[in-house]
This record gives C-alpha cells, structure tokens and sequence, in this order.
C-alpha cells in the first residue's frame, strides 16, 4: 500500500508517518519501481502501536524503547512496567495542575455575577492586577 492508503487505514497524516520513519520508529519501506513508497500489513500494524502509544500521551522515546522491547520480547515486563509507571506519573502531576488551575479558575469566577456596570467585572479586575503582579484574589496553591 502507499504512504496515503496507509496514513487513511490508520488516522495518521502522511508527514506524521514520514516524520516516524526518519525518527526510526517506522521501518523503511520498500521501494517499487516507479520509488513509490510500499508499506505492508506489518508497517500498518506497528503505526497502529505508535499512535496508540501516542494516543496515551506517551513520549517518542518510551516509544522507540516499547518497540525496541515489542520486537525482542525474550526479557521480563520490568522495563515495560517502569516505561507505563513513569507515563502514569506524568499523567498524575498533569492531573494535579490540572486540578489547581480548576480551583483558581472556580475562584476567579465566583468574582463575578454578571450584573455589573460596564469596567466593574470583578474577572478583569483581578485579571489586570495579576498582569501587574498585584496579589489575586483567584490565585489557590495546590
């Protein structure tokens, strides 16, 4: 198959897929006669893992080290456990950004009721003293 049935069978843009070969997560196709790419069923599969490894917010590198593990599976799962439990603890600090930037934004809202005069919202107020490193109202440390 070409790069573009390829990029259609797995939701993946043509220069994504071009980027993963020169990066090495993709095998290099062969070549047919007019030097047209031709993937096979086993390019599409591997692009398969890489976007879902991608769809799990995975760094490139963890990545290449799944494939390299995925391609010479004759060792335990330790170095696959520490490659998921180091993403896990990624995703658990994003988490907990995420849940303080809730909090300040929960705050900055119940500044204001929405029935005001025009230049009395209490968001912009606070949101022009943060911009000129006054003290906020809204800020809430985690």
């Amino acid at each position: 198959m070409r790069i573009k049935e390829l990029g259609q069978a797995t939701g993946v843009e043509v220069e994504t897929i071009r980027f993963y070969e020169k990066e090495g997560l993709l095998p290099a196709p062969a070549r047919s006669d007019n030097g047209y790419r031709d993937y096979t069923a086993a390019h599409l599969e591997r692009l398969a893992f890489v976007r879902h490894c991608r769809a799990l917010d995975m760094p490139l590198s963890d990545v290449k080290r799944l494939l390299d593990l995925s391609d010479a599976p004759a060792g335990d799962c330790a170095d696959v456990d520490r490659l998921v439990d180091a993403q896990l603890a990624r995703v658990r600090a994003r988490l907990q950004s995420m849940q303080a930037l809730e909090k300040q934004l929960v705050q900055l809202r119940s500044l204001c009721s929405g029935e005001h005069g025009q230049g009395e919202c209490g968001i912009l107020h606070e949101l022009v003293a943060a911009a000129h490193g006054e003290a906020c109202a809204c800020h809430v440390t985690a």
